[in-house]
């Protein structure tokens, strides 16, 4: 981590500060950062919180930079980049995207050949240090840039590399989109048991000590997920006629039925991305 001497966020919203902080943890000096954001606002409260520099401008903040985490919003990476790309020809740094979305060649297209850029895909439990983090790049940007990239991303995330960019929106389906997924899980699990009879506050506080303590065991188990199940389904007891009622509403097709919707749509917003 000490080996870089200057990180550059172009950004400094909530993705941005989440890695600050992660990175700053994990023994990063914070006068080795800076940062670019339009909001003055959002920039002093990152130098008050973290102790890093503020950048005048995206060119300024890249100025001499090994790493440069892109950090805005898809729709505004165009123009980001291509006012940024000349900026960065002489002594090209490590490009890292958390931008949603946007192709390698797209990336690779506004910046130029030269400049090694890697797409990550976090997703929003990141932003509290419990996050899971998809990458990719291609062969040419090499091991130490990868490996660089994965110790960013770690700070915040689990990291995990997919060997096809196209399996960036199977991640995206997953990991991305997946939290909601559980959240509404969790939501329909509290209002079932309030009306049961169960109060708001332990139906809620119920629902998250479990849906917690089940990601947990599952974490810290070797054993498969279905093995887990079986582990806490009885023949014939109160689990296993929960589970009759879930399986024969269909919910495995559901879920698989909801993710494939999720991968497609990702697909298709990094073709308009990508087109751009």
């Amino acid at each position: 981590m000490n080996n870089i001497r200057r990180l550059a966020f172009i950004g400094g919203g909530n993705m941005a500060a989440a890695l600050i902080g992660g990175l700053i943890k994990r023994g990063l000096p914070s006068d080795r950062v800076v940062v670019a954001d339009p909001s003055r606002e959002q920039l002093q409260k990152l130098v008050r919180d973290f102790g890093v520099q503020a950048a005048a401008d995206n060119a300024s903040a890249a100025k001499g930079a090994e790493v440069v985490v892109l950090a805005v919003k898809p729709q505004q990476m165009r123009a980001v980049a291509l006012s940024l790309a000349p900026h960065l020809a002489d002594t090209p740094p490590l490009l890292i995207s958390v931008a949603a979305g946007i192709p390698h060649a797209a990336l690779a297209r506004w910046f130029g050949p030269r400049v090694p850029v890697i797409r990550t895909m976090p997703n929003r439990p990141a932003l509290n240090g419990f996050g899971a983090t998809g990458l990719f790049a291609p062969a040419s940007v090499g091991a130490a840039n990868r490996a660089l990239a994965e110790m960013i991303m770690a700070a915040v995330s689990a990291t995990v590399w997919v060997e096809h960019e196209s399996q960036m929106d199977t991640v995206t389906a997953l990991s991305g989109s997946g939290p909601a997924y559980f959240f509404l899980f969790m939501e329909a699990l509290e209002a079932a048991a309030h009306e049961r009879g169960l109060p708001n506050d332990v139906a809620h506080q119920l629902t998250l000590e479990t849906a917690f303590g089940a990601a947990q065991m599952a974490r810290q188990s070797t054993d498969t997920l279905a093995t887990l199940r079986e582990q806490v389904t009885s023949k014939g007891g109160t689990t296993a006629a929960a589970l009759a009622v879930l399986d024969a509403a269909g919910l495995r097709a559901i879920v698989a039925h909801a993710v494939a919707a999720a991968d497609r749509r990702s697909a298709e917003l990094a073709a308009e991305y990508g087109n751009s």
